[in-house]
């Protein structure tokens, strides 16, 4: 059990993260049962900076009765709840700390419910992050993780360790954050095109010339609210941009990932793509492939059938470097593996949230191992490399 004291600073940086700038802002706060006293403490925070919080929290063993009991339909469980609709499009903010105790509840359901669930966000989704003009720009987030000993058993790995990468995460001072994000971003002012590779498999680029730089050090800051930039993820510690979405080519090999809705973890991806296209074809892993593909093909599904004016859900989203310091190895747990230092990653899908083009009911980040080489092309067309095996340079 994770310590009062820490619970209490993790609270206070999560309550940081998101910005509550005037007072009686409403503040949706959602998690697992097994967070509790997180939760509450979050909701404590936000009242002592003038907000109004609201707490919601369910079981493993509710979410595990409503995937497995067959008196549940998935017809009924992708209709999106019109009254927790309108709270979300009546919220300013909204914090989630991660549902599942145990994410084997989500690999053991069926996929035609998990389909259902995804179905069932979309139009969240649409008023969360401004997807639809009407709801632009959308509401301040923040997505937190929290360790547990089901967890620890799930990624294979000593609650301890899951504690320290969570909550040792978290916890790292803000100025600290803040340092360390600033001198990694310095290597990208004036870039073009950035190269990465690695002895794995990992060899692309992808050009980020004149988009937003974003330094993940987990403050929500007036002039990123004012760009349209809202939210963002605790453990924080990367610096990313929101690549050009057609442009870009290569393949990255992520060792370790996990299914984005069935928590399936998928082993060693290879991921081509091509003009900024991900060619879902061609991807290859040792575990569980055909969850990745479903997950993308329904998700394409949705866009689909969301009209939307153009298809984006394969097309490059995100470019990050991982940088927190607490963080050193990959679980299989995408929020504390893209943070790793040395580390690199790519999305496909949605990054309209971060100041790119794409919609998207899909957001999906594969991260390299940490021993990513990266090379930087400037605009006047010098070049530079600014990371050798996972060691910045400069």
């Amino acid at each position: 059990m994770v310590e009062k004291e820490k619970i209490k600073l993790c609270a206070k940086n999560i309550v940081n993260a998101i910005n509550i700038q005037n007072k009686g802002e409403n503040v949706l706060i959602r998690g697992g049962v097994y967070s509790q006293d997180l939760l509450e403490e979050i909701a404590l925070e936000v009242y002592r900076n003038d907000g109004i919080p609201i707490i919601t929290s369910v079981s493993d063993d509710y979410n595990e009765a409503v995937f497995q009991d067959s008196n549940i339909s998935s017809e009924i469980l992708g209709v999106t709840p019109l009254h927790y609709l309108k709270l979300i499009e009546n919220i300013d903010a909204y914090i989630v700390i991660e549902p599942d105790e145990d994410p084997g509840v989500r690999g053991r359901a069926p996929r035609d419910k998990l389909n259902a669930k995804l179905k069932y966000l979309a139009p969240i989704k649409d008023v969360l992050y401004g997807m639809k003009e009407e709801y632009a720009p959308g509401k301040k987030w923040c997505y937190a993780g929290w360790p547990s000993k089901k967890a620890a058993k799930y990624y294979g790995i000593e609650y301890e360790l899951l504690e320290k990468f969570i909550v040792g995460g978290i916890s790292v001072p803000q100025e600290t954050m803040s340092e360390i994000t600033a001198n990694l971003s310095k290597n990208f002012k004036n870039a073009k095109n950035v190269y990465v590779t690695d002895d794995l498999g990992t060899d692309f680029r992808v050009n980020i010339q004149d988009r937003a730089e974003i330094q993940d050090n987990g403050l929500l800051t007036d002039d990123q609210i004012a760009l349209g930039l809202l939210g963002g993820n605790l453990p924080a510690g990367e610096v990313f941009f929101p690549p050009h979405e057609k442009m870009g080519e290569g393949t990255l090999f992520c060792p370790l990932t996990r299914d984005r809705l069935s928590n399936k973890i998928i082993k060693n991806v290879h991921l081509k793509f091509k003009n900024g296209k991900l060619l879902i074809d061609e991807v290859t892993a040792d575990e569980n492939l055909s969850d990745l593909v479903s997950t993308f093909k329904h998700s394409e599904k949705i866009d689909r059938d969301n009209n939307l004016p153009e298809i984006r859900t394969y097309n490059v989203a995100e470019l990050g470097i991982g940088c927190n310091p607490e963080i050193t190895r990959a679980i299989g747990y995408i929020l504390t593996d893209e943070k790793i230092n040395g580390s690199v990653h790519v999305a496909f899908g949605s990054n309209k949230m971060m100041g790119g083009t794409s919609v998207s009911q899909v957001h999906w980040d594969f991260v390299t191992a940490p021993q990513a080489n990266i090379t930087v092309e400037y605009k006047d067309g010098t070049k530079k490399p600014i990371m050798d095996t996972g060691k910045l340079l400069h």
